[in-house]
Parts: structure tokens; C-alpha cells; sequence
């Protein structure tokens, strides 16, 4: 990897850098942010495949856990590393350690692909795949928009980290529709599809990037503050995570003792850690930067908006597949399929206004742009909150590309404004600090939302489905213990791919108690369960619609608040940077 310039041999780290560089960093590392986004929901809609393929069935009893881990795990595990990538990344070189993450997630993906074992044992193999996975998603997301953003000028910056945030957040979306399709074919190419993409992008990544960032060869690892910043996030979001899970008789987990010592031993690990950053000589986490107004509206509004957003797709799996398409014909193990592709409206207008935000933004400032995307999916929560369970499509769809428009919207010139205002020395800890926020919103978004949806089921749904079990035969007593049952069960039931009543009351159950076969049809039908369910659930969904209305029109106001111009001019910098990359050699990392 090596050639003769000048007679002089140049190492591949020293070769000079062309004046396409820019353009070969923002391609590779949206090939990159794209493949670790696609992996966080691609399992979302394959999780019915993964199971059966592996001969588990994550409703029984003591299977459930692995049900979450796989639901939530990889996000759970992406968030807590983030911020720690992005400053050793910083101390190190962000071009090695994301070629480094390149080469991890490809590894993991293979791995995957090839698990040998069934049961038990396959889960706990994909589990801890999935979390070796997440580490080299961790080291992509923490350092694409740094990389970016050392490579282009100010006056471009917006239009790039648009296109790679577009790849970010459009990966959710595509990861729904590509994992349905997928999974019906066989469950191993869901994790098999990243393979030759995650491979060529890490030779390509090897061969061409080149560190164009200044690096500190005095700086020291917070050792204290990564470990309390690590482990106190990852307590607190398992803490969430079990959280929706049945305890006891409870239909959460809430009161599960050991959620409650996650959620106040998480939250204490995290105050001390903002303690020790404020007193380290060289912090991880650099608190300073929020005196930026810039950087600290951007992050705060990234979080709320993703927290509005994050649990959405949760929701909206679970609308589509538990009551919407079995009302439309379309049988139990298809919903996870045609779900996701009824979301793709969501995608669309993502992929619409994406770009074009990031144009204006270069051109007229974030503020506005940012602070318009937030308006504008406050008012598309609004307006779902109108649709009744069994909506007409066409309505549907065009609220969700109006969601996807404000969310692309939104995404681009935000992520320009905040990585824009800190020094370059930061960009590492900075991308991480903003991936941190997103990714961690979205699990306490799905966490909350579902809590909300479950506790309008809990208050509504026993007397509502006891009532009518009684009614097509099903004795008081069996269908007083059916209608008392946790109604996550049936909702995780829904969101797999089952039947929910067949969840509830298994056929061989219904012969003991001697339901005749016409009631036993309409009992386990596709539409028995989902009229049954629709008002108690739309009571929740619409509560968490106003929720989130609410939340991104606080983010919009904060949004506004950001100001026009940045609290580091590197514009001046950046610019000569750019100049002069092509005739000067990058930095070496020594």
C-alpha cells in the first residue's frame, strides 16, 4: 500500500490526499452509518424469523429475556460506547478506530450468520454477537460526523452531514422494510446482508482515509469517568428495559426491585460521573462545551426529538401488526413483513427533505430549518391522534411522510450546528456526545411509550376481553384468568407475528374447555382480537401522540434558541484546511 512520489516512498498514512478526498469520507462513512442503523431495526421486524429459526418461542416463561436483549440489547450497548469512542478516538486517530469499527461489525455480522447452535444456546450466541455488533456500530456512528466534518469546509458541511444523517436515521427505516423481506426468505440473511458491504467498506476505509485531525499526544484516559459514564448508563437503561417487562402479578416491572435499584443506582453513577468530569485533568466527557448555546440547544433538541420519535416505530409496528392488517386480510405471520412496508411513507419523506435542509441550512443558517422540522412533526402527531384504529391508508401514509418530512427536516442542519460550533480537537467527543443523546432517547422513548400503551390496555382490557370470551363460550373462571393475564403478552404476541389470542388461549387450552369449533374460528380469526383490543389501545397510542407533540414543540422552542452563529469561528480555519489538502501530506498518527 505504498507508492513512488517524487521519489520518495510514502507510507499509505502520508500518501497526499485528492481533491475528491471530501467526497470518498462522506461515501464511506454513510456506507458505514447506513449499515449500523439498518442492524438497530432490521431485527425489529425479523425477530418472528430469528426465533423460529432457532426453535424458541420468546412468550413462554424464562424465554422472554432474550426477547428484550434481542429487542433492545444492540441499541442498549451502542449508546453506553458512544461517548467513550468519540474521545478515544479524539486521543488516537478517528480515522484508525473507525476503520476499526468497520472491521468488528463485519466480523460480528459473519459471525451471526454462521451461528451454529438452537435453543438456549443459539440465543445467548446471538445476544452476545449482537453486542460485539454494537461495539463496531459504536466506534461508526461516534466518528462519521467528525470525519466529515475535518474534511469539508463550513460552506458545504451542512449539505454533507446532511446526506450522512439521512443514512443514520433513514437505516431505521429501510432496516423495517429490508428485515421483512429478508426473514421470509431465510432468517441468516438478515445478518448475512451486511457481510460484503460491512467487508468492501472496511478495505476501502483502510485504503483511502487518511487523518486529517490534530492529535494530542499528551492526553491521558479518564479511566474513573468512562467507567462510571458506562456502567451508570448501561444500569439505567436496563433498568428500562425490564421495566417493561410483567413482574408478579403486574403487567410492569416497575416495581420489580431490581429495576428500581437499575434506575436509582444508574441515575447515581451518572451524577458522580458529572462530578469527576467537572475535577479530571483531561475529562471524557467535556462538559465546557455546553457553555456553547450552539452545541448545547442542538443536543437537547436532538434528544427530545428523538425522544418523540424513538418509540414510534415500536408503536406503529405494533398498530399495523396487532390490529390494522389483520383487519385488512392479512394473516398473523405476513404482519411483520407488509408492516414494514406500509411504513415506508415514514422513509420517504425523510429521504425527500433530508437533503434539502442541508442545502438551505449551508446557505440560510440551521435555526429556522431545525426549529421548522420540530413544528412540523408536532403537528403530524397531532393530526394521528384524529385516525381510528382501522384508518383509511391513504390519510395514513400522508401524515407519516409528513413525520418523515419534519424529521428530515430537522436532522441535518441540527447535526451541522452542533458539530460546527465546538473546536476541532472535539469533533471526536462531540459526534459521540450527539449519538449518545440519540440513541439513548430512543430507548427511553420505547420504554416510556410502551408503559403508557400497556397501562390503558391493563385498566380497560380485562373486562373488555373477559366479556368476550364469556360470550363465544369460554367458561367465566378460565376467562376471568385469560382476562387478568399481563396484556404485554398479547401485545408481544401482535408485534411477533402471532395470533394474540392464540398467545392467550392455545388451541389445545380451547379443546379442554370444550369451545365449540365455529366459536374456537372466530376466537383465533383476524378479527376477533383486533376489534376487541382497538379502543383500549388507541386510548394509550393517542397519549403517547400528545406526548410527543408536546416534546418536540419544547425542542422546537429550545431549537430556536440556538442562535445564529457559532461560539468557535472555524469557518476561516476549515476553508484554508481545504485549500491546501490537496497539495499537503495528512497527519501522521504516530
Amino acid at each position: 500500500m505504498a507508492e513512488i512520489t517524487s521519489g520518495v516512498l510514502l507510507s499509505r498514512r502520508n500518501k497526499p490526499i485528492g481533491k475528491n478526498y471530501k467526497w470518498v469520507v462522506l461515501t464511506n462513512t454513510t456506507i458505514g452509518a447506513l449499515m449500523a442503523t439498518i442492524d438497530s431495526s432490521i431485527v425489529l421486524i425479523s425477530l418472528p424469523a430469528i426465533f423460529n429459526g432457532i426453535h424458541i418461542n420468546p412468550l413462554s416463561s424464562g424465554e422472554s429475556g432474550y426477547f428484550l436483549w434481542m429487542l433492545l440489547g444492540y441499541l442498549v450497548i451502542t449508546s453506553t460506547l458512544l461517548v467513550t469512542f468519540g474521545r478515544i478516538s479524539d486521543m488516537f486517530g478517528r480515522v484508525r478506530l473507525y476503520n476499526l469499527g468497520f472491521a468488528i461489525f463485519s466480523g460480528a455480522s459473519l459471525l451471526l450468520a454462521l451461528v451454529p447452535s438452537t435453543g438456549n444456546t443459539g440465543a445467548m450466541e446471538l445476544i452476545i454477537l449482537r453486542i460485539v455488533q454494537a461495539v463496531g456500530s459504536g466506534f461508526l456512528l461516534a466518528n462519521s460526523a467528525a470525519l466529515i466534518t475535518d474534511a469539508f469546509p463550513a460552506n458545504q458541511r451542512g449539505m454533507a452531514l446532511g446526506i450522512n444523517q439521512i443514512a443514520a436515521i433513514g437505516g431505521s427505516f429501510i432496516g423495517l422494510i429490508l428485515g421483512g423481506i429478508l426473514s421470509v426468505i431465510n432468517w441468516r440473511f438478515v445478518f448475512l446482508v451486511s457481510v460484503p458491504v460491512g467487508v468492501a467498506g472496511t478495505i476501502w476505509a483502510y485504503a483511502n482515509l487518511r487523518e486529517l485531525a490534530v492529535i494530542r499526544k499528551s492526553q491521558k484516559i479518564d479511566w474513573l469517568g468512562n467507567l462510571t459514564f458506562a456502567a451508570g448508563l448501561t444500569i439505567l437503561l436496563l433498568g428500562i428495559t425490564y421495566g417493561i417487562e410483567p413482574y408478579g402479578t403486574s403487567s410492569q416491572g416497575w416495581a420489580n426491585p431490581w429495576v428500581i435499584a437499575a434506575l436509582t443506582g444508574g441515575i447515581a453513577l451518572l451524577i458522580l460521573f458529572i462530578f469527576i468530569e467537572l475535577n479530571a485533568e483531561d475529562p471524557m466527557f467535556h462538559l465546557g462545551l455546553f457553555k456553547i448555546r450552539m452545541f448545547a440547544a442542538g443536543n437537547i433538541a436532538g434528544f427530545l426529538s428523538s425522544l418523540a420519535r424513538g418509540g414510534l416505530q415500536f408503536m406503529l409496528v405494533i398498530w399495523l401488526q396487532g390490529i390494522w392488517l389483520p383487519l385488512h386480510g392479512y394473516s398473523y405471520d405476513q404482519t411483520p413483513l407488509w408492516a414494514g412496508i406500509f411504513i415506508t411513507p415514514l422513509l420517504v419523506g425523510f429521504f425527500v427533505m433530508g437533503p434539502i435542509s442541508g442545502y438551505l441550512s449551508d446557505h440560510f443558517g440551521s435555526r429556522i430549518f431545525a426549529s421548522a422540522g420540530l413544528f412540523i412533526q408536532a403537528a403530524g402527531f397531532l393530526l394521528l391522534t384524529f385516525l381510528p384504529a382501522n384508518f383509511n391508508y391513504p390519510l395514513f401514509g400522508l401524515l407519516l411522510f409528513l413525520l418523515g418530512c419534519g424529521s428530515g427536516l430537522f436532522a441535518s442542519p441540527n447535526t451541522s450546528s452542533i458539530m460546527g460550533s465546538v473546536p476541532a480537537n472535539t469533533r471526536g467527543v462531540s459526534s459521540g456526545m450527539r449519538a449518545t443523546f440519540q440513541n439513548s432517547a430512543s430507548v427511553f422513548s420505547i420504554g416510556a411509550f410502551f408503559t403508557i400503551v400497556t397501562l390503558g390496555l391493563s385498566s380497560a382490557l380485562p373486562t373488555t376481553l373477559y366479556n368476550g370470551l364469556t360470550q363465544y363460550g369460554v367458561p367465566a373462571a378460565a376467562a376471568n384468568q385469560i382476562a387478568h393475564l399481563p396484556p404485554t403478552a398479547a401485545l408481544f404476541g401482535a408485534f411477533l407475528g402471532y395470533n394474540p389470542l392464540g398467545v392467550l388461549l392455545p388451541p389445545n387450552v380451547m379443546t379442554q374447555l370444550k369451545i365449540s369449533p365455529a366459536n374456537q374460528a372466530t376466537l383465533l380469526g383476524k378479527e376477533y382480537f383486533p376489534n376487541l383490543i382497538a379502543q383500549p389501545f388507541m386510548v394509550g397510542l393517542h397519549a403517547v401522540f400528545y406526548i410527543s407533540m408536546a416534546i418536540c414543540l419544547a425542542a422546537a422552542f429550545i431549537s430556536l434558541m440556538r442562535g445564529k452563529t457559532t461560539s468557535y469561528d472555524n469557518a476561516a480555519e476549515d476553508s484554508s484546511q481545504q485549500q491546501n489538502q490537496p497539495q499537503e501530506p495528512a497527519a501522521a498518527v504516530e
